[in-house]
């Protein structure tokens, strides 16, 4: 089928130069007055979203493959949330969960226990974001277990706040300049089975690198009797939408077991049925002690959640609290957006992501700049590379092929060092999905040509 037939079809419409001239005009005024810390891809200006579609201010409509970065889970402005949100709204906006009660937030605390990996009882401390649920998960495992040390990954990402930023090994510039981080962190390897050893299979891998703490952390730079907690993304997020064996949660857990230490895992991008299940971890078989949620929690509303075993969140009052936290809207648009989740859009994102998957899965062989594809439910990475037979990884083409993307028509993200991140709303179709990997595979068509 012809492009311009699926652009259509798709209801992709440009219409303008990229950048249009409105959004030419709020470019200027934002390089004048905002941060510069944010990192923007590309010069989308959005005004309005509808499903998987978002208008910019130049009304030139653009199928969204990033999904606000992994959050609206129900697609952009979908109906039922919209509708939960309005009607809490017009009842009441806030009075502080920390200080007083919602009905609502003790009705999705219930909700996440129930939902939550384990047939124990959770409770649940409610926040604005992901960073400030990884924060809270740090406070509770030092309190709980009266230790003072954490293991985290390289190549993770857990947010920016100084606790998170201190877990966080992802991206030196993250990093630098914000020092003394929070002490008694350590590091080792996640295991990456496009990258693993040549002697050793993935599983292998898998296993030796979760091995290396006691191997090695354990008897070096972190004792096992001071380690409250070991922190982990299921599947590495920002570090390049690496899905590491099963085999590979399932060796934390008996680590952690072993060693008294608690497994946190930080399942802010990969929960929320973005796997194709409710969590990343479920894929495994493993259930964790602490989990960290936001992002597709709330369909865009700010909301962060730390869920916990109940034995282990024994805090008392006072010992942590948040303002905003769970605030009653949010949580409105959380329980809305659970319900769709259940009702048939983890299924849609496990089948729709298999589809995706099955589709490119011969690309490393058809070209040479696709070093591998990888993912699970609509949590999918392209890896782009300068030299396959090396695995060279090449950054600068993959923010090439992206930006060609939006020209088109397609909004997408990079991720690691040269990742593309397929991450729709979890609402997408089949013939939606098609017409994004036809106009990304008409990108790497051209820059394989132009190379």
């Amino acid at each position: 089928m012809p492009l311009e037939t699926l652009t259509s079809t798709a209801g992709v419409a440009i219409r303008t130069e990229l950048p249009g001239p409105e959004a030419s005009r709020i470019l200027e005024l934002d390089h004048r007055y905002v941060s510069p810390s944010y990192t923007r891809s590309y010069p989308l200006v959005a005004r309005s979203g509808q499903g998987a579609l978002v208008e910019d201010v130049d009304g030139n409509r653009f199928l969204d493959f990033s999904a606000g970065i992994a959050v609206v889970a129900t697609g952009h402005c979908h109906p039922r949330v919209v509708a939960a949100v309005q009607q809490q709204a017009a009842r009441l906006i806030h009075m502080s969960g920390s200080d007083f009660y919602y009905e609502n937030q003790t009705v999705l605390a219930k909700k996440l226990s129930d939902i939550a990996p384990g047939d124990h009882d959770c409770k649940v401390f409610f926040c604005n974001s992901g960073a400030e649920a990884i924060e809270a998960a740090i406070k509770l495992a030092r309190y709980h277990t009266g230790r003072k040390r954490l293991i985290a990954f390289t190549g993770s990402f857990h947010g920016r706040t100084l606790g998170a930023l201190s877990l966080t090994a992802s991206k030196p510039v993250q990093r630098r300049g914000f020092g003394p981080l929070v002490p008694g962190i350590v590091h080792t390897a996640y295991p990456n089975p496009y990258r693993c050893p040549e002697n050793l299979t993935p599983q292998q891998h898998a296993v030796e690198c979760a091995r290396a703490i006691e191997n090695h952390l354990f008897k070096t730079v972190a004792p096992r009797d001071e380690v409250a907690a070991i922190v982990v993304e299921a599947v590495q997020g920002e570090g390049g939408y690496i899905v590491p064996p099963p085999e590979f949660l399932r060796e934390l857990r008996r680590i952690a077991d072993e060693s008294g230490a608690l497994l946190i895992l930080d399942e802010v991008q990969t929960g929320m049925g973005r796997t194709g299940k409710m969590w990343a971890s479920e894929h495994s078989g493993v259930v964790p002690d602490i989990i960290a949620s936001a992002k597709g929690i709330a369909s865009g509303m700010p909301l962060g959640a730390t869920i916990a075993r109940a034995d282990i969140m024994d805090w008392p009052p006072g010992a942590h609290g948040s303002t905003f936290g769970g605030n009653p809207v949010s949580i409105a648009a959380a329980l809305a957006t659970i319900e769709l989740l259940e009702t048939s859009l983890i299924e849609n994102s496990a089948e729709v992501g298999r589809h995706i998957l099955a589709r490119i899965q011969d690309w490393p062989a058809r070209y040479p700049m696709v070093g591998e594809v990888r993912g699970l439910g609509l949590m999918i990475g392209i890896e782009i590379v300068a030299d396959a037979a090396q695995k060279k990884p090449a950054p600068r083409l993959r923010d090439r092929i992206v930006e060609a993307c939006f020209h088109r028509g397609l909004l997408l993200l990079g991720c690691g060092e040269s990742t593309i991140r397929v991450s729709p709303p979890l609402i997408i179709t089949r013939e939606q999905a098609d017409f994004a990997m036809e106009v990304l595979e008409s990108v790497l068509r051209s820059v394989s040509a132009a190379d």
